[in-house]
């Protein structure tokens, strides 16, 4: 029975204890026995809560959400609950031994959808870097390949999933780091439109509103339950997306239409170059979505090709981490100092504090324009665009460890991941990585489509295409409960 619930996904976990056939324990205690099992080889859940969800499975309050029962994890990053240990990778809060005194919005719908939080995931410090090796808690590795990263941010959630700990776990995306972990361990991984889910009340928008919270599933439909579950406005929300016109779960099996496509096989930039198993996924899905009766051409916003794009993009990262050491210093009552958190982390603050007030609202500005130029190919008749998720397959770990002679080495290597992600988190758009390749080594490469701003329905419609045209829900990696 274990090794049954443990290959279904939370939409038919949900429907077990919802028929009455599964109780919410039963799945929880299944759940925490798998990552006792399956953890110590990957590193992927590093704050267990195992009492409290125990407790909250057995609580006659538990919600009667449309996830109920349904075992979760939260990234260690972005969303907080109170009472619970908060590190954000950060070996500073863990020695401080910082805890959360309150829930953040997207914590509070997350247990109002039913969903039973087992513990936090590993992510690097702050996550600015495409890769889940912090300090703090050590690497984590991918169920795939354990010589390998899960990528980051959010690699310890993807991990967690893939390895079938969870059959969902939440994750959040600035630079890719929803997408790029879901193309690394062979999952689905959608960034929301800019707005659909909040970020209240400690913020209402992060790197000038690059970054969007949801989470990694083994299928299209959990992705669509769990936005359905979280998304909206909150009290004092800045702004938020236009609502969907029905819920997201209708638009699983629902016909896409004859879309029109365009295709772009890697980054513009020849200082990039593709890796060919990238390149080969983005074709193998533009035949894939033509024999699905789609228009697919070569074609894609000439915009994003400019590198000027990437210098303006990573001048976000390096003020918000300057504003991160602040904030903590301040909630901890000690100043950060560099020998308290990591050289890459330190490096980017320094640069952050180097830029002027006026300097970051030019910039800001400048991203905006860049973003009305990016849009306006949606707006000329293209639906989608398909791109690689990332430029290269899983990277191997200690890939991003500074050296002597490349003391930036992780955050060129950072910028080089998130390249082709990394212009719709500053535009604000959809993007989903599905995971429709895999090398002949047996690991796993995503393919990216982007919608126009506000289409996640869109998206969803041809994601369950896809995925009804190439299940991949039976492919398990080699570390698997």
């Amino acid at each position: 029975m274990e090794k049954e619930l443990s290959r279904l996904d939370a939409t038919a976990c949900a429907d077990l204890v919802r028929r009455g056939e599964v109780k919410p324990l039963e799945l929880v205690e299944a759940a925490i026995a798998r990552i006792e099992e399956i953890n110590p080889k990957l590193n992927a859940v590093i704050t267990p809560l195992f009492e409290k969800a125990c407790a909250a499975a057995q609580s006659p309050g538990l919600p009667d959400g449309p996830l109920r029962g349904v075992p979760f994890l939260l990234k260690d990053l972005g969303v907080q609950t109170q009472g619970d240990p908060f590190h954000a990778g950060m070996k500073f809060l863990k020695d401080n031994h910082h805890v959360s005194d309150h829930d953040t919005f997207l914590a509070a719908k997350f247990r109002e959808a039913g969903l039973i939080v087992l513990g936090k995931t590993n992510t690097p410090e702050l996550g600015p870097i495409t890769t889940t090796e912090p300090i703090a808690y050590g690497p984590t590795r991918n169920p795939w390949d354990t010589t390998r990263s899960p990528a980051g941010s959010s690699g310890g959630s993807a991990a967690a999933v893939a390895s079938r700990m969870v059959p969902m776990a939440h994750a959040n995306d600035g630079g890719g780091s929803i997408r790029m972990p879901a193309s690394a361990c062979g999952l689905v991984g959608l960034k929301p439109s800019r707005g659909r889910v909040s970020q209240g009340p400690d913020h209402g928008e992060i790197w000038s509103g690059c970054v969007a919270d949801l989470a990694v599933s083994i299928s299209v439909r959990d992705t669509a339950a769990v936005l359905d579950a979280v998304h909206g406005p909150c009290v004092g929300d800045p702004y938020f997306a236009p609502l969907p016109a029905r819920p997201y779960v209708e638009e699983v099996g629902a016909e896409p239409g004859n879309l029109r496509i365009g295709v772009l096989h890697g980054a513009l930039n020849p200082r990039l170059p593709t890796h060919p198993d990238c390149k080969a996924a983005a074709a193998a899905a533009a035949k894939l979505l033509e024999g699905l009766g789609h228009r697919v051409e070569e074609s894609w916003p000439e915009c994003m090709g400019e590198e000027e794009f990437s210098f303006r993009f990573g001048s976000l990262t390096f003020v918000g981490t300057a504003a991160d050491l602040d904030y903590w210093g301040a909630v901890v009552g000690k100043t950060i100092g560099p020998d308290d958190v990591e050289p890459y982390t330190w490096d980017l603050a320094e640069r952050g504090r180097a830029i002027t007030a006026s300097e970051y609202i030019q910039n800001v500005d400048w991203l905006h324009a860049y973003n009305r130029r990016l849009a306006a190919w949606w707006e000329g008749g293209f639906d989608l665009l398909l791109t690689p998720t990332f430029i290269d397959p899983p990277t191997p770990l200690g890939a991003f460890e500074p050296t002597q002679e490349e003391p930036l080495r992780g955050m060129l290597q950072a910028l080089r991941c998130a390249h082709l992600p990394s212009f719709f988190n500053m535009s604000g758009q959809p993007a989903i990585s599905l995971p429709l390749h895999w090398t002949e080594g047996g690991l796993p490469i995503g393919v990216q489509l982007v919608a126009a701003y506000g289409r996640e329905d869109l998206l969803i419609r041809v994601a369950a295409q896809l995925e009804a045209a190439a299940p991949w829900a039976d492919k398990l990696p080699p570390v698997c409960a």
